[in-house]
């Protein structure tokens, strides 16, 4: 009898078949090239200079990947001086940034979104101002927040909250704005105070729309945050990227890349959950 494959088995082995691809493409590209000498050079002279040997590229195998790989994660937590910190250390440094600036942002934005979405007037008088600093890159803040603030860690917190703001807002102001208009009024029939209004209706019917906003305001926070730290210097695994670049070593860079990734993706998938634990169906 002929087994069928479900969806997830097929994408699954199609994901597997894709990262074998890569794996021999890269291999492929990272073989060793040998020296040839020319043909009116002294043997022994070209034997000297290395021809005949193999010169390995300068980009890592998939080999000394997995090895740099192995030894980052086997002790993530070492700290040998300002200039030699594990991964793990480092991306502590970088997600305490994130959350304290991702933190604050909510902080601001969800009251004033519940604020715009609830007044016509309110929308008006602050539209004008979020049109005008939303299309600001948020690094364009930095110079700034270094000269106010004078503390690096700090400017990058603030750095993080400018960019976590707009979506928050935007997002909340539009779920508020949209909650439909049968509940708000059975809610009025019964009198509920504005308080309770808020917590009991407004709020869990715009809930998935706010974690959408708050979701892609974490996406943007941990792109910002290693061009922050690549700025500012110091701690971070934006710092460690530039550091690793400045040392020549491309396999601690990819590495830095791929934890970036893999970081980046944990947190949008812990969203990801939260959306769908706030979802309802009509």
């Amino acid at each position: 009898m002929k087994t069928r494959l479900s969806l997830s088995q097929k994408a699954g082995l199609l994901s597997l078949g894709l990262f074998a691809a890569i794996l021999l493409v890269w291999q492929l590209l990272t073989l060793p090239e040998a020296h040839v000498a020319a043909a009116n050079v002294d043997p022994e002279y070209a034997a000297l200079m290395g021809a005949g040997a193999k010169a390995a590229s300068g980009f890592p195998t998939p080999a000394a990947m997995a090895q740099t790989v192995w030894d980052k994660l086997s002790h993530p937590f070492y700290d040998n001086g300002p200039n030699d910190k594990g991964i793990g250390i480092q991306l502590g440094y970088s997600l305490a940034r994130v959350l304290g600036g991702f933190s604050l942002a909510a902080v601001v934005a969800i009251p004033l979104g519940f604020a715009i979405g609830n007044s016509r007037v309110v929308y008006q008088a602050i539209n004008p101002y979020v049109q005008l600093l939303k299309p600001i890159s948020p690094l364009a803040w930095m110079p700034l927040a270094l000269y106010t603030i004078k503390d690096a860690s700090a400017s990058s917190i603030f750095v993080i909250f400018i960019c976590s703001l707009w979506p928050m807002l935007i997002n909340t102001a539009h779920g508020v704005a949209n909650v439909k208009k049968d509940w708000l009024d059975v809610s009025r029939t019964l009198e509920v105070n504005p308080l309770r209004k808020a917590f009991r209706v407004i709020l869990p019917a715009a809930a998935p729309t706010i974690l959408a906003g708050m979701r892609i305001s974490m996406g943007i926070a941990w792109l910002v945050i290693v061009a922050a730290e690549m700025l500012v210097g110091g701690t971070g695994i934006g710092y460690f990227v530039w550091n690793e670049w400045n040392n020549l070593s491309l396999t601690n860079v990819l590495f830095a890349i791929l934890m970036i990734g893999v970081v980046g993706m944990a947190l949008d998938s812990l969203f990801g959950v939260l959306g769908k634990r706030v979802a309802y169906q009509e």
